[in-house]
């Protein structure tokens, strides 16, 4: 099992994404879908391995072929898997993408329950989340029962073991049983993070005001929080912390697919903060940092599904130096 000063810690879901071979089609109209490994806490672990940092995935897979593809795919990537666990009584998650002209997505989720679900408090494998310097999820977790309970005691033990909390809501609404619970559930837990990233989408969910003012994003500032991201998609993103905000500009790229973008972004900045966490005291390197992650995020949407376009460093270097 990975351990040490530097192991990001994923914990949610991971799944099957369905992504139709042409785009602008409903998914009754698409003639044929590509199988693409996904699940944004699994994303985010193998965004960490790919840039060459050592990230650990906890979860639940049906004890099923998909279920075994993907824990070979964790492997295959370079992620701890000790924490993955396989459920006798439940299928692995499945979504259909539907993918609009711009690349931008619309789901619909085959979960009921899926193995990520029944997850339960007593199955936690605490010692890699005591291993945890980063201890990452988002709020899918939240919806049910037994995983939430699970779920709130994993933050928990990170926060004990002194991990960095952080947060990415990663609203999937179709998942919940209402706009109202999904908001008040994804905040149930928004005082306890240390970071969090949302998408302009998402702070508008949250905040019910169609802006990314300085005014409307901070009533989402908490004083204990060391750092908030808004994600603009292709416009870059928007940084706060205590002591400076700012914003800095995305990358030109010729998007496909936005799955796995804001996935890509969260893996590098964590990747980048477990290195060295002075970052979050200097807006020079955070700057660096945040440009750094903009562009994991651009490379991704060049390509169909999430972790196939999944940048490695070099990757990401050579747009840096393009732009």
């Amino acid at each position: 099992m990975a351990s040490g000063k530097d192991l990001i810690v994923s914990f949610g879901e991971m799944l099957i994404d369905f992504v139709p071979t042409v785009s602008g089609v409903s998914l009754a109209e698409a003639p044929g879908f590509i199988k693409a490994p996904g699940g944004a806490p699994a994303n985010v672990a193998i965004a960490v391995a790919r840039l060459g940092g050592r990230a650990a995935f906890l979860g639940k897979l049906g004890d099923d072929e998909f279920g075994r593809m993907l824990a070979g795919i964790l492997r295959s990537n370079g992620v701890d898997d000790a924490g993955v666990l396989f459920d006798t009584g439940a299928r692995t998650a499945l979504a259909f993408v539907t993918l609009r002209a711009d690349g931008e997505r619309e789901f619909m989720f085959y979960r009921n329950p899926s193995a990520d679900m029944l997850l339960e408090e007593g199955e936690l494998n605490l010692d890699v989340i005591k291993s945890a310097a980063v201890f990452h999820y988002g709020s899918i977790s939240l919806i049910t029962e037994p995983c939430r309970s699970a779920h709130l005691k994993a933050m928990q033990v990170a926060r004990d073991a002194g991990a960095l909390l952080s947060y990415d809501p990663n609203l999937r609404l179709p998942l919940w049983p209402s706009a109202e619970s999904a908001r008040e559930q994804i905040m149930s837990i928004w005082d306890q993070a240390d970071i969090i990233k949302v998408s302009d989408v998402e702070l508008e969910f949250l905040t019910g005001t169609d802006s990314v003012q300085d005014d409307v994003v901070l009533t989402l500032w908490r004083p204990e929080f060391k750092l908030l991201l808004i994600t603009l998609g292709e416009k870059g993103c928007k940084y706060y912390t205590k002591d400076f905000r700012g914003s800095l500009d995305g990358f030109s790229v010729n998007t496909v697919d936005t799955t796995g973008a804001g996935d890509a972004f969260v893996g590098a900045m964590l990747t980048k903060i477990v290195a060295d966490q002075s970052v979050l005291q200097s807006e020079e390197k955070l700057r660096e940092v945040l440009r750094f992650a903009n562009a994991c995020g651009a490379i991704t949407t060049t390509k169909k599904g999430a972790i196939p376009a999944l940048p490695n460093k070099t990757e990401a270097l050579e747009l840096l130096k393009r732009d």
